[in-house]
């Protein structure tokens, strides 16, 4: 079900491709030992109308951590200068089918957007199926944004080190098996391995199908029961640096769960300061 909220399907966007109200965002990002460049995967072909949403830039570059959330100053004018503001639907798609898009979906849910959904299954699944693509950057307007930012879906270090004394959240890391186990090595330089006392482990990938596409709510739903995720406490979602967070964040919300929170640090802050606990093995 296409939800303009959340999450669409390409039949959907192809439908509103032209409305004038519509704004299309590339929200690609890739880890840097992927070696790609984003943006200019996006300067080559792009959905057509489709701004780039730079995740590293439109961040709080004040801080040493990777693309924090970004300030409500610093987004405000990073939109307006991309024509994207108020009465817009926003659909942000990624180059990954679905991988750093939700993060963008985050990071406009704190700034109090709520008219703005993922492409389900990302560029991948619109060039698969024929649809257009174009390599022109599209004509913009400058317009006008409001911002009400929501405190409440991020968290620091110092919430998540209370919640994982307290156990009163349940916090959810998205990384792969080996890295949450502690086995496999980080790819940032100078983090300790291992996850979060008291996390458990939901590994992004399994969130999505074969296709790349969204699994549905039913069937995610019991991946979070299976690795031991009690659904009825609020949850705080984690990862290597807060994308894929936000991946398992979508994923609670489409199971319709709204009570989480996204650690924006994540492991590339936890996994750095040797005062905080760190635990290895299964969870």
């Amino acid at each position: 079900m296409d939800d303009p909220k959340k999450l669409v399907s390409t039949d959907w966007l192809a439908a509103h491709l032209k409305d004038p109200d519509l704004r299309i965002l590339d929200g690609s990002w890739f880890l840097p030992q992927m070696g790609r460049d984003a943006k200019a995967t996006y300067d080559a072909k792009h959905i057509p109308g489709a701004r780039f949403f730079d995740i590293d830039e439109i961040a709080d570059n004040r801080s040493d951590l990777p693309h924090m959330a970004p300030p409500v100053e610093k987004f405000i004018s990073r939109m307006r200068a991309m024509g994207v503001g108020d009465g817009h639907q926003v659909v942000i798609y990624d180059q990954h089918s679905v991988f750093s898009a939700p993060r963008v979906w985050w990071t406009f849910r704190l700034m109090g957007k709520t008219d703005v959904a993922v492409l389900d299954g990302g560029l991948p699944k619109w060039e698969a199926e024929g649809r257009p693509l174009e390599d022109m950057p599209p004509m913009v307007r400058d317009r006008h944004m409001t911002v009400q930012r929501h405190p409440g879906l991020v968290k620091d270090v110092t919430q998540v080190a209370h919640a994982s004394k307290l156990g009163d959240y349940e916090i959810i890391d998205a990384r792969a098996h080996g890295h949450f186990i502690g086995q496999d090595e980080e790819p940032r330089p100078n983090l300790r391995k291992g996850h979060i006392p008291g996390s458990k482990n939901v590994e992004w990938s399994n969130l999505l199908t074969a296709e790349g596409t969204m699994k549905s709510p039913d069937a995610l739903r019991p991946i979070f029961e299976a690795a031991g995720v009690d659904l009825a406490k609020p949850a705080i979602t984690t990862c290597g640096s807060g994308v894929n967070a936000s991946l398992l964040a979508f994923a609670l919300e489409l199971i319709g769960k709204t009570d989480w929170a996204v650690y924006d640090g994540a492991w590339a802050e936890w996994g750095m300061y040797n005062d905080l606990k760190v635990a290895t093995g299964e969870a």
